[in-house]
């Protein structure tokens, strides 16, 4: 499918949309003052460590302490000080327990793998590791590799070609996928550059104290051209004149290849209108998706998983009901496979299509899934129905979702998604201020509350109103606060 690449650029923001025939399939925001961390290097500073968990949390300077397992810990970098030249010859997680490794006050070189989510901390290695256009150069590593996406035959001669130009370099190297077809010359290039950034990482770690940044990764606008960009793209197109330049200038520098895509958008409409991109982005935060046959989707994100519930809605156009579920099943899995990259939902997925009695639309609407899902540049694993007909998949979690980047919980019900009626939170009240009469002796008591709840007390529930002002001898007054959300209110003793 042919691609375009659209970038809204402003200086509190940068968005950028993947577009496939009309059809947004990508949305990815980064704020400057929300930066994602992934790809950083600090020097970080152990402050505490956990011999049980095999674990230690490192100091970053970010709100909460990183974490770091052993397994991601290389004995050939456990000081700020050890081995200047970053050329370990191992490869291995170091084997020693952690204690035996790590002390509380200790500096220490340190990646970020994975950003800050929820109330868990950002995840953090040891083992450095440094992305460029066409290669990732591991410095404390001696491994030759090739992506497993090239293809297994040119695996071999692409390793053995590496492993000549890079001998005696020191550190090691994979090859990324867009280095296939690179010439010595290129790769030459990449190299030099990842080796001197390398050495700038190495430089700041003896010059700044620790929880300092020694390294930043790409930008989003950068990123795009490194990660984003595919054979089928046929245009990147940004409407920032300096943005457009800085990202000549680190293509003509890194990506040539792309500059010929790269377009200034100077139209007088903005660039995201010419696909409806903010209205695309409304709808990806809302629970129900349409189906163009009438039937719908529900997908509810909750802390531990995603739910998809598939329903036919208005669907009725089959000459039965099977191939009425079929189809609208069928049409189903290709728009769960574009709202899981368009939210970027990650983590375990469930999906509960509509009941199918044949194997063979089973086994179809599966197929169908899976192509959908392969076009997926995340890593992604279906594990087919449970006995319960649900179909369970994960989906590698790599950032924040869409819907936890732009929005917040509702102030009014907490994240509940639901709110008390007013009749509830009016009983609520009868029952506080029963409640304080058996504990204090006021001459009145006062009820602040919604213009909801007020009315209620004044219109249906005055009857029960009056009948606990009688009980406990003392008057009940009211006073309506529009600023008060439906279950919030405030009893004054007076």
């Amino acid at each position: 499918m042919q691609q375009d690449i659209l970038i809204n650029w402003s200086p509190q923001e940068t968005r950028v949309a993947v577009v496939e025939y009309g059809a947004v399939q990508e949305l990815h925001v980064e704020r400057t003052l929300e930066r994602g961390l992934v790809g950083n290097v600090y020097l970080g500073k152990v402050v505490r460590v956990l011999p049980g968990m095999q674990s230690a949390f490192i100091d970053i300077g970010l709100d909460r302490a990183a974490f770091l397992h052993v397994a991601d810990l290389m004995s050939s970098i456990n000081s700020r000080h050890a081995d200047a030249d970053g050329t370990s010859q191992g490869t291995a997680p170091a084997a020693q327990p952690i204690e035996k490794q790590l002390f509380e006050g200790q500096a220490m070189m340190v990646q970020v793998l994975k950003d800050p989510i929820g109330t868990k901390g950002a995840r953090l290695t040891a083992q450095v590791s440094i992305a460029g256009r066409l290669l990732v150069f591991l410095p404390q590593d001696n491994h030759i590799g090739v992506s497993q996406k090239i293809p297994t035959a040119q695996r071999e001669e692409l390793r053995q070609r590496l492993q000549t130009l890079t001998a005696d370099m020191g550190g090691g190297f994979i090859l990324r996928t867009n280095g296939e077809d690179a010439t010595n010359a290129e790769l030459g290039e990449d190299i030099a550059y990842l080796r001197k950034t390398w050495a700038r990482i190495k430089a700041a770690a003896l010059r700044l104290p620790p929880t300092s940044v020694l390294h930043q990764d790409l930008s989003l606008l950068q990123r795009v051209l490194r990660d984003m960009v595919v054979e089928n793209t046929q245009s990147i197109r940004i409407d920032s004149r300096e943005q457009f330049e800085e990202l000549n200038t680190f293509a003509t520098e890194f990506m040539p290849a792309t500059l010929q895509r790269l377009q200034l958008h100077s139209g007088e409409r903005p660039i995201f209108d010419l696909f409806n991109i903010d209205e695309e982005i409304a709808k990806a935060l809302g629970r129900r998706v349409e189906l163009k046959s009438g039937g719908y989707l529900i997908i509810d994100q909750t802390e531990a998983l995603t739910t998809v519930d598939v329903n036919t809605g208005g669907f009725v156009g089959a000459r039965n009901f099977d191939d009425t579920i079929f189809k609208t099943n069928l049409e189903a899995s290709q728009a769960i496979a574009r709202q899981l990259r368009l939210r970027n939902l990650g983590g375990i997925v469930i999906v509960d299509f509509i009941d199918m009695i044949k194997d063979n639309h089973r086994d179809a609407v599966l197929a169908e899934f899976q192509k959908q899902l392969a076009r997926d540049r995340i890593k992604t694993n279906v594990n087919g129905f449970s006995a319960l007909g649900l179909l369970e998949m994960t989906r590698k979690r790599t950032r924040e979702s869409l819907a936890h980047q732009l929005c917040e919980p509702c102030s009014a019900c907490m994240g509940k998604g639901v709110v008390k009626t007013a009749r509830s939170v009016g009983y609520d009240i009868l029952r506080e201020i029963l409640r304080e009469a058996r504990q204090f002796n006021p001459k009145e008591f006062r009820v602040i509350a919604s213009p909801k709840v007020i009315e209620l007390f004044l219109d249906e529930e005055s009857q029960h109103l009056a009948g606990l002002s009688d009980f406990i001898g003392k008057p009940i007054s009211l006073q309506s606060e529009a600023a008060m959300a439906q279950e919030q209110y405030d009893i004054v003793l007076l």
